[in-house]
């Protein structure tokens, strides 16, 4: 599959898809399994949520946030690897309640006033910013009133006052889209999107973040 951003490296396949848990643990030195388990928990997932997960890679995080679910809810999971998908349909196997669909998340949705809670992890950053905004404007439409946008990514932060153990493995991993966005305030830019109600969670020393934001009228 040739990739639609070729400066991206959220497109994963081949090698890096297959093993993708195991060398998002390595990068991370280890914590990523309890970043997310953590990051998880502070969504307050309730058992009849509609979620959508957005770029759901290999389902691992999809079956930690399955079990908060019961049968009542249900969680859909988007993405356009095979390699990925595949791992999704293993790991969520005997889930009837999640599914995964090959579907682009940077274009139009079907999905209008659906979710409770919309996620997304570690896949925003790797997109040109005008494709960022699309993301966004997908997941304020699929999202319920009052439903809740959560984005586990990158702080905002200064590469420059980065210490050398962290700035060389990032400049060495990251696609150049990820340059831009730790300078970018994103919570100015999801409330420019009508998402209000703000509220972080900061990780691994801070570099990481995951940022609620409530889907909002102008009336509310």
């Amino acid at each position: 599959m040739c990739a639609y951003y070729p400066k991206s490296k959220v497109e994963i396949n081949g090698f890096t898809a297959k093993n993708y848990d195991l060398l998002l643990d390595f990068v991370t030195f280890g914590v990523y399994s309890s970043l997310i388990k953590k990051a998880i928990r502070l969504m307050s997932i309730k058992s009849n949520d509609m979620i959508i997960d957005l770029g759901a890679g290999t389902g691992r995080n999809a079956c930690l946030m399955m079990t908060y679910l019961s049968t009542k809810g249900e969680l859909i999971g988007l993405d356009i690897s095979n390699a990925m998908i595949a791992q999704f349909k293993r790991k969520c196997a005997g889930l009837i309640n999640a599914k995964i669909i090959n579907q682009r998340i940077d274009k139009p949705l079907p999905y209008e006033d659906e979710f409770d809670k919309a996620f997304i992890s570690f896949v925003l950053h790797g997109f040109p910013q005008e494709v960022r905004r699309q993301i966004i404007r997908n997941a304020f439409k699929a999202l319920k009133k009052h439903g809740e946008f959560f984005i586990l990514d990158y702080n905002e932060f200064s590469l420059k006052e980065m210490p050398s153990y962290l700035k060389i493995p990032f400049k060495l991993i990251e696609c150049p889209y990820a340059f831009d966005f730790i300078e970018k305030d994103w919570q100015q830019i999801l409330a420019e999107e009508g998402f209000n109600h703000f509220e972080k969670h900061l990780f691994f020393g801070g570099y990481v973040r995951l940022l609620r934001g409530v889907k909002v009228c102008t009336h509310d």
